[in-house]
C-alpha cells in the first residue's frame, strides 16, 4: 500500500526518539537484564507513541493499522529485541482487547494511563503447563458477590516485574474450554498477587520476564473485559495483533542483520580477499534479502487487510510462521559469515541470533501456526 507523508513523519519521530532516548542505553540495559520501563514509557507517551492506533477518546491518536505498522518497523532500529518487545506488549499484545472490548470505565482506569506511559501493562495467558495450548489454562476466577476471586499462575509474562496491571485470562465457568474463559484486568499491587521470580533467558535480555502467582486475588467483576466467557475469542483476536507485530519487527531486524553482515564481511579478510567477495557469501546474502522482502510484502498484505476491516487471521498466521523460520535461517547464516566473532557475546549478529530465536516460540509456536493454517486449508484431521 502507498504510505503518506504522515506515515513518514511518524517514522521520523520514532527514529529520533530511538536515537536520543534508547540507543545510548541499550548495551547497559542488556547487561542489567532490565530497562526502566516507567521512565521510558512516560517519554514515549508524551509523544503519542504508545497510542498510535488507540481511540482518540482515550488519549490515543486514532490512526489506522498502517501507522501502527510503521511504528513497529521503526522499532527495528533498536539494537536489541527486549526493549521493542516490551513496547509491543504495551501497544499490541496486552491492550488491544481493552481498547476494543473494555467498558468506558475500564478504559479510563487502565487504558488511558497505559497510553500516557504512566502504567506498564503485561499479559497473563501462558502457564507453566500450558504455553501455546491456551484452551488448557488452569487459572480460575470464581464469583463471590460483586467480585472475582482469582487463583492460579502465569508464566513468561513480559514486563511482569515492572507492570502496574496484568490482563489475565482465567476460567470463569466449567463450560466448554473455548467458551468458559474471560479476560480480567488485575492491578499487580492487589493483595495475593506475587511476582514469584524473574526468568533469565538466552536472549531478549533487557526485557524482564516474570512468573506470577495469584492466591485468592479479589478484583471487582467490572474489571472483566467485555462479555463473560468470551475471553478465549478476545485473546485469539489479540494474538493477530501480536503475530503481525512479531513478523513486521522481524523484517526490520533481519534487514539490519544482513546490512551489518555485509559491512563486516566487506572489511574481514581471509585468504587475501574480503569474505564478501566469495560468490557463495554475496549470493547467499542476496537470497536472504529476497526472502525478507517477500515476508515484508506478506506483512503489508496483512496490514492492508486489517486496514479495510477484513479477517487477517490466515495471513497473520502465515506471516508469523514465515518470520520465525526466516529469522532462524537469516541469523544463523549471517552469524556463520562472521566466523568466531559471530559467536562472541558482544557482536551485533550474536544478539540478533539470540533475540530473534523467540519468534518461533512466543505468541504461538510454529507448530500451532501450522495447525491453524491446516484448519484454514481443510487438511487438519477431523475431530482435532
Amino acid at each position: 500500500m502507498q504510505l503518506t507523508p504522515e506515515h513518514e513523519a511518524l517514522r521520523d519521530t520514532a527514529r529520533r526518539f530511538i536515537d536520543e532516548q534508547i540507543s545510548p542505553h541499550v548495551d547497559a540495559w542488556e547487561d542489567a537484564e532490565i530497562f526502566p520501563a516507567h521512565e521510558l514509557f512516560r517519554k514515549m507517551g508524551a509523544l503519542g507513541l504508545l497510542g498510535v492506533t488507540k481511540p482518540v477518546d482515550n488519549g490515543g491518536m486514532g490512526l489506522s493499522a498502517s501507522f501502527g505498522a510503521v511504528l513497529v518497523e521503526a522499532l527495528g532500529d533498536i539494537h536489541c529485541g527486549g526493549v521493542p518487545m516490551a513496547i509491543g506488549v504495551q501497544t499490541d499484545m496486552a491492550t488491544p482487547a481493552l481498547a476494543h472490548r473494555g467498558s468506558d470505565w475500564l478504559r479510563e482506569q487502565f487504558l488511558e494511563p497505559a497510553i500516557r506511559g504512566e502504567y506498564v501493562a503485561c499479559l497473563g495467558v501462558s502457564e507453566a503447563g500450558s504455553g501455546s495450548d491456551v484452551a488448557s489454562i488452569k487459572t480460575t476466577a470464581r464469583k463471590d458477590g460483586d467480585d472475582y476471586v482469582i487463583s492460579g499462575g502465569k508464566m513468561w509474562t513480559t514486563n511482569g516485574t515492572q507492570a502496574d496491571f496484568c490482563v489475565v485470562l482465567a476460567n470463569t465457568s466449567d463450560g466448554p474450554v473455548h467458551k468458559n474463559k474471560s479476560l480480567i484486568v488485575v492491578p499487580i499491587k492487589t493483595p495475593g498477587v506475587e511476582v514469584a521470580k524473574k526468568i533469565r533467558k538466552i536472549g531478549m535480555h533487557s526485557s524482564d520476564t516474570a512468573q506470577l502467582y495469584f492466591d485468592e486475588v479479589r478484583v471487582p467483576q467490572r474489571h472483566r473485559i467485555g462479555e463473560e466467557g468470551m475471553g478465549f475469542i478476545y485473546q485469539m483476536e489479540q494474538f493477530q495483533h501480536e503475530r503481525l507485530w512479531g513478523a513486521l519487527h522481524n523484517c526490520a531486524v533481519l534487514r539490519r542483520a544482513i546490512a551489518v553482515t555485509i559491512a563486516y564481511t566487506r572489511d574481514r579478510k581471509a585468504f587475501g580477499r574480503a569474505i564478501l567477495d566469495n560468490q557463495w557469501v554475496h549470493y547467499k546474502l542476496a537470497e536472504l534479502q529476497t526472502e525478507v522482502e517477500a515476508l515484508h510484502a506478506l506483512c503489508w498484505k496483512v496490514v492492508e487487510t486489517m486496514e479495510h476491516g477484513g479477517d487477517a487471521t490466515y495471513l497473520a498466521t502465515a506471516a508469523k510462521l514465515k518470520a520465525g523460520r526466516l529469522a532462524r535461517e537469516v541469523s544463523d547464516s549471517c552469524l556463520q559469515f562472521w566466523g568466531g566473532m559471530g559467536y562472541a557475546h558482544e557482536s551485533a549478529i550474536s544478539r540478533i541470533y539470540r533475540d530473534t530465536r523467540l519468534t518461533s516460540i512466543g505468541g504461538g509456536a510454529d507448530e500451532v501456526m501450522l495447525q491453524i493454517l491446516c484448519k484454514f486449508m481443510g487438511t487438519f484431521p477431523a475431530g482435532n
